[in-house]
């Protein structure tokens, strides 16, 4: 009676569960590598962009605030019938 796989030269199904082993290793190592360097860059980077949006939503906040703030004075001083911040050159 014959076993199974034949003996003699590296068969077919040794040479898949070595490729196997080698993809697994690889991906065991490329997951690391993503673990320990990528992530942690892509966070640094990522609260960075986080904090540089921040700052320029507070300045454009800050920006209509002050407009809104402006406009609303202009019309209470127009409704008191106070000069205002009228326009330099009125057109006709």
């Amino acid at each position: 009676m014959s076993t199974y796989p034949p003996p003699g030269p590296i068969g077919v199904g040794q040479r898949i569960e070595e490729a196997v082993e080698l993809i697994e290793m690889e991906l065991r190592h490329t997951i690391a590598y993503v673990n320990d360097a990528v992530i942690p860059h892509v966070r640094r980077e990522s609260i960075s962009a986080m904090r540089s949006v921040a700052d320029t939503l507070r300045n454009l906040a800050d920006r209509i605030d002050q407009t809104h703030d402006q406009a609303h004075g202009q019309a209470q001083n127009q409704a008191h019938g106070k000069p205002g911040n009228e326009p330099r050159n009125p057109r006709s």
